[in-house]
């Protein structure tokens, strides 16, 4: 549940977007890409989401489609344009984004008396995002959602901090503490775990995440340090990220969620889950695109073989962008 829109990225890399003279346009939002992870994994997934009353919505639409991804629950707003998100590709480590989602984003708009409760009471997964906190009346419709699934195995909130969608970070807290509350399993990066709970050490962050009540599971990911995951059990897991020739980072997070919820679904141990989850997400970093650049479970399997994400592109995953 949570963000959907349309990413453009350019066809060069290491310039300015104001010189960059192609871009080519893909399905994007966090919550979207990582539901089309999953299903590349073979996993049967849907998305919670609204798009504008425009030629992009429907783009998206046929694309969920295309991924396998049921897009019964993605509904259309006549008042919104379904948003954009340019980026810049500065590899390895600069990709500074430029979201158009003015005057208000059309997945901000989902309603809690719209929700399909039992859906989201019956699903095995249910993945929700930070993003969704910020403004209403998506916020009270996340926190419906989350409240829905009291008492369910593996309720995920994607902590997914975004500074531009927001006043300021002591803003956005109090909604994190109350969503996080409901969920069972919480994933963040560093930035994202200091402002749900105002820690940065991975260590204390995930200690902060599991005492906020019900979450089971904290997975603190750490960059080029790897990934961090503490069990409310005492069950612990940390593995090293895997060597890629970084092309685009931004949907390697995404690409993580979807293998994530792959493995905990499949019942792998923790480690085995966090080294397949970081495999799946450098791949995605040596790929232009996000959403069709997923992998499936033999390209995961091939990475940690040969201890590498960077693989030969599949036809779909994106054209790679020339060097400016």
């Amino acid at each position: 549940m949570g963000r959907l829109g349309v990413d453009l990225y350019p066809l060069q890399t290491g310039v300015g977007l104001d010189r960059v003279d192609t871009f080519r346009k893909f399905l994007g939002g966090s919550a979207a890409n990582v539901a089309v992870a999953a299903a590349r994994l073979g996993r049967r997934t849907a998305l919670i989401s609204r798009t504008g009353a425009d030629p992009f919505g429907s783009y998206l639409r046929r694309e969920l489609k295309g991924f396998d991804v049921d897009d019964r629950w993605v509904t259309e707003v006549d008042s919104h344009p379904t948003p954009v998100t340019f980026c810049a590709l500065f590899p390895p480590d600069d990709f500074p984004l430029y979201f158009y989602r003015r005057p208000h984003a059309p997945d901000l708009e989902i309603r809690a008396h719209e929700l399909d409760l039992d859906a989201i009471r019956a699903a095995r997964v249910f993945w929700a995002t930070g993003t969704g906190l910020c403004a209403e009346p998506s916020r009270t419709a996340t926190l419906e959602a989350l409240r829905a699934r009291s008492g369910r195995e593996t309720t995920v909130l994607d902590l997914d901090w975004r500074p531009m969608f927001w006043t300021d970070p002591a803003a956005a807290r109090p909604y994190y503490a109350e969503a996080l509350r409901h969920a069972t399993v919480a994933v963040g990066n560093l930035d994202e775990c200091e402002v749900a709970t105002g820690e940065r050490e991975p260590e204390a962050a995930a200690r902060a995440l599991l005492a906020t009540g019900a979450v089971r599971l904290a997975v603190v990911k750490q960059g080029p340090a790897g990934v961090l995951a503490l069990g409310a059990d005492g069950t612990r897991a940390e593995v090293p990220p895997l060597p890629v020739e970084v092309v685009n980072g931004l949907g390697a997070g995404d690409a993580f969620g979807g293998a994530l919820v792959d493995g905990l679904l499949a019942g792998r141990d923790l480690d085995t889950v966090l080294r397949r989850a970081n495999a799946a997400g450098a791949i995605v970093a040596g790929r232009l695109a996000c959403s069709s650049a997923m992998p499936d479970a033999t390209e995961i399997t091939e990475a940690l073989a040969t201890g590498t994400g960077t693989l030969p592109e599949k036809t779909g995953t994106g054209t790679l962008p020339e060097k400016g």
